[in-house]
C-alpha cells in the first residue's frame, strides 16, 4: 500500500504577525513557518497504517519556509520518502493553486491514499484535500478522526460531524482523506534521531509542473485586529438586558 501526505507550512502564531507595505498579504520577511497541526496528524494517521500494514509512506510538501527539517522529520519518524516541489511561483501560493500543482504531481507519482490535514490556519480560499479529491476525480471524505484499511481496496473512515456524532464510512482506493487528527497525538522523535537522519538520507525534489493559477478571490486590504477601550456590561433583569441590546444594535446599524 503506498500512502502520501501532503504537509504544509503555516505562519508560526506564536510570533508577532504583521502586513506588507501593500497592505494585502502578511510581510513573509522574518517570518517563521511551522508544520500545521492538521496536516502532523494526517503524517502520524499515515505512519500507523505502515506499522500495522506495511507499504510506504512518502511525504510531499511545497518548498517553503523551514520545509527541509520537516520532511527530515517525517522521515525520522518512520517515512520513507520526502519529496519537496521546487520551481514554485514567485511568493506565496495560494491553496488553489496549490491544490492544482500538487495534483499534477500525484498523477505521476500514484497513492492508494492521500492524506492531508483538513485545513490550515492560512486557509481562506478552499480546503487542500477537497480540492485534490475533485482534481484528481478521487473519492474524498474530511474531517476525520481515524483511518483503516477493510481490504486491499477500500478503507473505513471515522468521519466527525457537528455536535461530536460520528460515523463510520467505507471508501474505495484510491481516495484522498483530510484529517482532523489521528487516532494518538503525533509521535515524538529526538533531536538526535532526526540529525542522523539528515546525513544519511536525502530529500527527493520534483519541479513544480506548469499550471495556471485558478481564479480566487483578491484581498483587497488587510487590517491588524483594533484593541477595544472596554467591553459593555448590561446588568439588570434578562428582560431589561435584551431590551438594551438591542437598542445598542440598532444605533450601531445592524438591526433596523
Amino acid at each position: 500500500m503506498k500512502i502520501t501526505v501532503i504537509l504544509t507550512m503555516v505562519p508560526d502564531l506564536v510570533e508577532e504577525l504583521e502586513i506588507d507595505s501593500a497592505g494585502t498579504a502578511l510581510d513573509t520577511q522574518w517570518l517563521r513557518y511551522v508544520l500545521s497541526e492538521s496536516d502532523d496528524h494526517a503524517l502520524e494517521q499515515a505512519l500507523t497504517l505502515k506499522d500495522r500494514h506495511g507499504g510506504t509512506v512518502t511525504a510531499l510538501a511545497m518548498d517553503e519556509g523551514d520545509v527541509d527539517q520537516t520532511l527530515f522529520t517525517a522521515l525520522a519518524k518512520g517515512a520513507d520518502e520526502g519529496c519537496k516541489v521546487i520551481s514554485l511561483p514567485e511568493g506565496p501560493v495560494p491553496r488553489r493553486h496549490a491544490a492544482a500543482i500538487y495534483a499534477e504531481v500525484l498523477r505521476s507519482r500514484p497513492s492508494d491514499l492521500i492524506l492531508a490535514g483538513v485545513q490550515a490556519i492560512s486557509d481562506l480560499d478552499g480546503h487542500l484535500p477537497g480540492l485534490l479529491g475533485g482534481l484528481l476525480d478521487l473519492p474524498y471524505v474530511g474531517v476525520t478522526r481515524a483511518v483503516e484499511f477493510s481490504g486491499t481496496d477500500t478503507a473505513v473512515v471515522h468521519k466527525e460531524y457537528p455536535g461530536g456524532t460520528t460515523a463510520e464510512i467505507e471508501v474505495r482506493l484510491p481516495a484522498v482523506i483530510g484529517v482532523l487528527s489521528a487516532p494518538q497525538p503525533p509521535r515524538y522523535v529526538p533531536v538526535a534521531r532526526i540529525r542522523e537522519v539528515t546525513k544519511t538520507k536525502k530529500i527527493t525534489t520534483v519541479a513544480a509542473p506548469a499550471v495556471a493559477a485558478p481564479a480566487a478571490a483578491a484581498v483587497r486590504r488587510m487590517f491588524k485586529p483594533e484593541h477595544a477601550t472596554h467591553a459593555q456590561m448590561l446588568e439588570g433583569t434578562p428582560e431589561a438586558a435584551v431590551a438594551e441590546l438591542i437598542g445598542i444594535l440598532a444605533t450601531r446599524g445592524v438591526l433596523r
